[in-house]
């Protein structure tokens, strides 16, 4: 791992996405990576309630970034090939996928969550790269993916134990590389390599599909993502609509 990239350890804290932005308010912005065994106020999307189980792994990687806003967003899919890495690396079987847009899921089981927060401090552009992996515990709620079974790795028959030490220095390793290519090769690069590992979007095996929007569902076929990692939908109907945010769920 590169010196460079710092590691900071907590074994409990409110919650490391909050510990990166409380950094980045004093101008510190990393590159560095907050990890924790529990979190007293851990959050997941759109500000929902996140039980921090003990003995799972939460992490952050807190990022100064250049670009825009969209631009620093679609770091959402390095992230989900760096814990696809780091939990398929453990896997007795290749039973690993990725779940539009960053959940990663074992034997259609979900075992990991990303939140992803920025903002702007002295014009310096920074992101929060918040990652969960349930590796002892299932959460004792799944506010995140409603219908979605969840699982802890610790009970799954195909993974092979490996301690959180291990695991974090992986997950940090990955995400490097991964950010790497991001920045050389640019989007196209991350969505081929993250359309091999996705749930129902191989190449030429889109499946059906189900997009919970705030004030609509939409139902049709996933034919793949877009130049900025949006989904795109076939509907029932034959329009193309592209999903920036929803719950997505895949039969």
């Amino acid at each position: 791992m590169s010196g460079l990239v710092r590691l900071v350890e907590f074994d409990e804290i409110d919650s490391t996405n909050a510990e990166a932005k409380r950094l980045a308010a004093k101008g510190d912005f990393g590159p560095v990576w907050i990890t924790a065994k529990t979190q007293s106020q851990g959050v997941g999307r759109r500000g929902r309630e996140w039980v921090s189980q003990r003995g799972n792994l939460f992490a952050t990687g807190l990022y100064p970034v250049g670009g825009d806003a969209a631009s620093a967003a679609r770091l959402s899919f390095v992230a989900a090939l760096a814990v696809y890495e780091t939990i398929d690396y453990h896997m007795l079987a290749g039973h690993t996928q990725i779940k539009w847009p960053n959940d990663v899921l074992v034997g259609g089981k979900k075992v990991s969550g990303i939140l992803l927060e920025s903002g702007t401090q002295n014009d310096q552009r920074w992101i929060a790269v918040g990652i969960g992996i349930n590796l002892v515990a299932e959460p004792k709620i799944d506010p995140d993916s409603v219908n979605t079974p969840v699982a802890a790795l610790a009970s799954l028959s195909s993974c092979m134990s490996s301690d959180f030490s291990t695991l974090v220095e992986r997950l940090m390793q990955s995400f490097e590389t991964w950010r790497q290519v991001y920045e050389i090769d640019g989007f196209l690069a991350i969505r081929s390599a993250w359309l091999e590992r996705a749930q129902g979007m191989g190449e030429g095996m889109g499946g059906p599909v189900t997009a919970r929007l705030p004030n609509q569902t939409i139902t049709g076929t996933a034919i793949g993502l877009d130049a900025d990692g949006a989904l795109e939908i076939k509907t029932t109907s034959g329009e193309l609509v592209r999903i920036h945010a929803g719950d997505v769920f895949f039969s």
